[in-house]
């Protein structure tokens, strides 16, 4: 069986075995799809420096410091394909899959498809990927570019109520199915926990030789689709314990923020459901983001007459701009508008520092940004500058729920819809997540992994 590196390796990729770090490296430009690429599965560059872009305040419009690491790097060009490694590393660790016997299903509204593809595929597993029909042509092109077959459900980005109904089926269908799923399964929740929220924390240092905060991090801002990333924010939240997590949802589809559904546009987030993997519990706000706001500010960097904007009027660097316009998605401006809120909303100074995610970039909303173009022509400089005004430096503080313990408890509460009465989750299960020992206990089996991967490689 084909296995990569470990949770601390992915944490600190500088413990790897020099000769595989230095391959791997190699490989991911040169050779994307051979399978040392698992090994490139990391938040830190060839130099050990965490992928990130500190924003200026020219663009956030706000004292607090705004700062995006990115996924751009990783394996498959996002984040998820941690997430996607780390679920089916345990799972076969663990001996629930093997290669030779099973086919894996990975449910999914996109990124988590994508990285399920590469990470199945280079694993040796057969791989199918089950996702709503109106995703973008990226998605489904990038999937079938790593080998994986695809079904398409009806609907949207929200539609993931379809995508269980497929997958129930093709459970009862084949006997060598493996549903791996993102919403519910705890690999998703812990690589985001030790990863991507201990890079966090270092991250904090590295800012702060570089000027940037005190050495902490006051804030973390996510929007939720399996509710991974945010993840992140139990551990910062352990070391800072005034730490902040914000979740941010589509008000096109504000689920938590008032039982809402419906459509929207932001890939990527705003499911429609609470995730099993989700602890609200811990979330201090949630706030709300128009998909059109998270399409325009994506546009502004895509559109040359945009960049110029930002550079020409606002005085943004050059790199800058050219920087962000590659390393930036839909749910990434999603989470920068969310950063920008929350700022605000807390009225945060220039001391402090608030973090947020870029899941994957541009390259996957091309045809998204065509389509935008084509119905509502090019953006002139008026329109450019009132998308940097109204989208960034005058983002509103509306839409914002603090979490209350009553807020906490309806949040939570939500899950017992899709996982009990959908999905099979008993009422003592759902009831046991209240306890924060449940959290810790999970969060302490990335040890259990790391020690059963090391005792792979020594058998072997």
């Amino acid at each position: 069986m084909i296995t990569g590196p470990t949770f601390e390796e992915m944490l600190h990729p500088q413990l790897m075995d020099p000769d595989i770090r230095a391959e791997a490296i190699a490989a991911l430009d040169r050779d994307p799809l051979n399978p040392l690429n698992l090994y490139n599965i990391t938040w830190r560059d060839p130099h050990n420096k965490v992928y990130h872009i500190a924003l200026p305040r020219e663009l956030t419009g706000v004292d607090a410091q705004i700062v995006v690491i990115y996924g751009k790097r990783f394996p498959s060009g996002s984040h998820k394909v941690g997430a996607a490694y780390s679920v089916l590393l345990e799972k076969q660790l663990l001996g629930e899959v093997d290669p030779s016997a099973h086919t894996l299903v990975w449910p999914s509204t996109g990124n988590y498809g994508i990285g399920g593809a590469f990470i199945g595929c280079r694993m040796e597993y057969d791989s199918i990927v089950v996702l709503p029909e109106e995703m973008s042509q990226e998605r489904f092109d990038r999937i079938h570019s790593y080998g994986a077959r695809i079904i398409r459900t009806a609907g949207s980005e929200s539609n993931v109520k379809e995508i269980y109904d497929e997958v129930k089926r093709l459970r009862g269908s084949d006997p060598k199915i493996r549903i791996l799923n993102q919403f519910e399964v705890m690999g998703n929740y812990r690589f985001h926990y030790y990863v991507t929220g201990n890079t966090l924390v270092e991250l904090a240092a590295e800012l702060a030789a570089a000027g940037i905060g005190d050495g902490r991090i006051a804030a973390y801002v996510s929007a939720m689709g399996s509710a991974g990333t945010i993840a992140a924010g139990d551990r910062l939240k352990q070391v800072w314990p005034e730490h902040k997590i914000v979740g941010l949802e589509p008000i096109q589809c504000p689920t938590l923020y008032n039982n809402g559904y419906g459509a929207h546009e932001i890939q990527g987030i705003g499911d429609k459901h609470v995730t099993w993997i989700h602890n609200v519990l811990n979330m201090d706000a949630l706030m709300a983001i128009d998909d059109e706001d998270a399409l325009n500010g994506l546009r502004l960097f895509w559109e040359e007459s945009g960049r110029e904007v930002l550079i020409r009027r606002f005085g943004l660097a050059e790199d800058t701009v050219a920087q962000l316009a590659e390393t930036l998605g839909i749910s990434g401006v999603c989470n920068i508008i969310g950063a920008i809120k929350t700022a605000k909303h807390y009225a945060m100074s220039e001391k402090d520092v608030v973090v947020t995610v870029a899941t994957d970039a541009m390259e996957r909303y091309g045809s998204v940004m065509t389509a935008m173009r084509a119905d509502h022509g090019g953006l002139d400089e008026a329109t450019a500058t009132a998308i940097v005004d109204g989208v960034y430096r005058r983002a509103a503080t509306d839409w914002i729920m603090d979490g209350s313990r009553e807020a906490r408890e309806r949040w939570h509460n939500l899950k017992y819809y899709t996982w009990v009465e959908q999905q099979g989750k008993s009422v003592a299960e759902l009831e046991a997540q209240r306890d924060p020992e449940w959290w810790l206990a999970h969060q302490e089996r990335v040890g259990e992994i790391d020690k059963r991967l090391r005792a792979r490689r020594r058998a072997s």
